[in-house]
């Protein structure tokens, strides 16, 4: 008996143990399935995921080329009521050619000034004698600008620049109108309305204005004539330039030809265009021809350049006998040397120009020189000038001496500016303190009197950059 109960238990104890078993290793399959469905739903997202994450590049891919052959369409908002908006049926949109990149920016530029305003400063006739009177000014004017640049992957460029002006007057103008092509850093073509190197800079030129006030609006007979090789540099109201240049190492050559009526280099002050004392005449079309030769190095840079017209009797006048004689026979010589130590340190860096220009023109030498340093938007400058007139509407003169004779005269001119930057923080705004003072000491061919006027001014401009 004591065994049958024995071996019942002891087979009761084995089937407990084995259901024990199975239900043990059955909850242990049950984990291990769902640790694999738990895996593979994660390799599926990782595979989406991936997906998604291709679909993208390849949408953005197609997006970039997209834009590179087209430029894409840029939107602009509109300033509709919002009644016609509702209205519309399309967005307004600006649509770009895709033939290169558009840069669209601009500046303010509006002056107070006051300054002497003299009549005819006469270094050649004595009897010419204007009151000073002193007057205040507002000028200026609003530039746009649009440039159009197309670069290619072997260094070719094209492009263009338009620069319109919105006087305060109310009249329009223009500043650059340039179409130019060419190799980056190799060679450039320029054709159009523009300004070749510049050879007289004035640097900071906030104000600087001269007795008899031609340095910018060239020649204005009877005053002071401040020669500064602008006369074949372009950007002329009567004609165009076609420029090449070529950059080797650190060596820069250009040639500007500007082709225009020669008489607009002589102010019109309602008598006609006076040279000497007589009105010009037009035959043809002057061509300037205006080599420029530079180097350059770090902050280093010196440069010469000539000046000449090449056509004869372009314009001139008609003597008493009834013969044409000749006026536009003019050469011009420059020499350059700048430091701009603002490449190096933009916040201590000097910068200084020495310059010199002499113009050997018919019955007529001038001779210019100036100096001027900027430092800390500081600037201060001076620009002497000596010229000679030896015939004067039939007044000769003695061409022997150039330095000292009868129908010489000096100019000498002292500026100043200072920029206060960043005005309410913000970089795009600055305001410019400017100031001259000039004197003019001629004698007289008739040596009856001595002849010394001066001018002097100063100005606030507002400058904004869009």
């Amino acid at each position: 008996m004591k065994k049958t109960l024995l071996a019942v238990a002891i087979g009761l104890s084995m089937v407990a143990g084995s259901g024990w078993a199975k239900t043990s290793t059955s909850s242990i399959e049950v984990r291990l399935q769902q640790l694999e469905e738990r895996l593979a739903a994660a390799e599926n997202r990782a595979a989406a995921a991936e997906s998604q994450v291709q679909q993208l590049k390849t949408q953005q891919a197609a997006e970039i080329n997209e834009l590179k052959a087209a430029q894409g369409n840029t939107p602009v908002n509109g300033q509709q009521p919002a009644e016609d908006l509702k209205n519309n049926t399309a967005t307004p949109n600006l649509v770009l050619s895709g033939y290169g990149d558009i840069k669209v920016y601009g500046d303010v530029e509006f002056n107070m000034d006051a300054e002497s305003k003299h009549g005819l400063v006469a270094m050649t006739n004595a009897n010419v004698n204007d009151p000073t009177n002193e007057q205040w000014d507002l000028n200026g004017r609003i530039l746009v600008g649009f440039d159009g640049m197309r670069k290619m992957d072997n260094g070719y460029f094209a492009g263009f620049s338009a620069q319109p002006l919105a006087d305060m007057t109310g009249s329009m103008d223009l500043d650059d109108a340039v179409f130019f092509f060419g190799q980056e850093n190799d060679w450039q073509v320029k054709v159009g309305r523009f300004e070749a190197f510049d050879m007289f800079p004035l640097n900071q030129d906030t104000f600087v204005e001269h007795s008899g006030n031609t340095a910018n609006d060239l020649y204005d007979d009877t005053s002071g004539y401040i020669y500064m090789m602008k006369e074949g540099r372009g950007r002329s109201d009567a004609g165009g330039n076609f420029m090449m240049s070529k950059q080797i190492d650190n060596w820069y050559f250009e040639l500007n030809t500007l082709l225009e009526d020669g008489t607009s280099l002589y102010n019109d002050d309602g008598d006609g265009r006076l040279y000497h004392g007589r009105e010009m005449e037009q035959q043809k079309n002057v061509a300037y021809l205006r080599p420029v030769i530079a180097w350059s190095q770090d902050e280093l840079t010196f440069a010469a350049a000539v000046e000449t017209n090449v056509v004869n009797n372009a314009y001139g006048y008609t003597n008493s006998q009834g013969e044409f004689v000749d006026q536009s026979d003019r050469t011009g010589y420059g020499l350059r040397m700048a430091w701009d130590g603002l490449k190096t340190d933009p916040e201590n860096g000097v910068v200084v120009n020495l310059t010199s220009a002499y113009m050997d023109a018919t019955d007529e030498q001038d001779f210019s020189a100036g100096i001027n340093a900027l430092w800390k938007r500081f600037e201060l400058g001076y620009v002497y000038a000596h010229n000679k007139i030896t015939d004067y509407d039939g007044v000769i003169g003695d061409d022997d001496n150039f330095v000292l004779d009868e129908g010489t005269y000096d100019i000498h001119t002292i500026f100043a500016s200072y920029q206060i930057p960043n005005v309410m923080n913000m970089k795009n705004f600055n305001i410019y303190l400017g100031t001259y003072y000039s004197i003019l000491d001629s004698d007289t061919v008739d040596n009856s009197s001595n002849n010394d006027d001066d001018r002097y001014g100063a100005r606030v401009r507002f400058k904004y950059y869009f």
